[in-house]
């Protein structure tokens, strides 16, 4: 019988299991870059295959998490969901607007927080948690070296216009505060 117990502790210590600690690290390095390369175009074009998508990823990770030998992988699945579901809603229709970036993204937050309160879920919480906190910590670059309003302007030009902005943006970036900045 498959339990949801297991959730509690997904990944068991020791030599055996460190292949599928190393598995699940790099299946996490590569659902970070998907909303990068396969999410962000998706949006753009059509937001609402984007979120309607959304059901599909939690249907998988629910089929994976209710089957034992899966269990782990569903759990990150789920993470990932919703990240996904945050980034569908921000990218698909309020990216013009950087200060709602964060509020949006966070939108699985309470959800990451109660599974890991009761001690369920571990492995997508912290996916979900990780990388809200790398939303976090680029949100606040673009804050501190005053790339918001660039942010604005490449959301609301034509992609071939875009081009100049980033040069400028670049420049911004290029200056001896924006290099600290992303140093510390």
């Amino acid at each position: 019988m498959i339990t949801l117990s297991r959730l509690q502790h997904p990944l068991p210590s020791g030599r055996k299991n460190s292949l599928l600690q190393w598995q699940i690290f790099g299946a996490s390095a590569f659902l970070v870059s998907i909303p990068v390369f396969v999410q962000a175009p998706l949006v753009r074009l059509y937001p609402e295959i984007s979120l309607l998508s959304t059901i599909v990823w939690l249907a998988v990770s629910l089929i994976l998490i209710f089957s034992q030998k899966t269990q782990v992988w569903g759990d990150l699945l789920l993470g990932f969901t919703g990240s996904w579901l945050a980034g569908s809603i921000y990218w698909g229709w309020m990216r013009w607007e950087p200060i709602w970036h964060l509020p949006v993204e966070s939108i699985g937050l309470p959800f990451a927080v109660w599974c890991l309160h009761k001690s369920w879920g571990k492995v997508g919480s912290y996916f979900y948690l990780g990388s809200l906190f790398g939303t976090a910590i680029t949100d606040l670059y673009f804050y501190l070296t005053g790339l918001m309003p660039y942010w604005r302007q490449v959301m609301r030009a034509e992609p071939e216009l875009a081009m100049p902005i980033f040069q400028s943006a670049i420049g911004q970036i290029e200056t001896s505060w924006g290099i600290v900045s992303a140093v510390v």
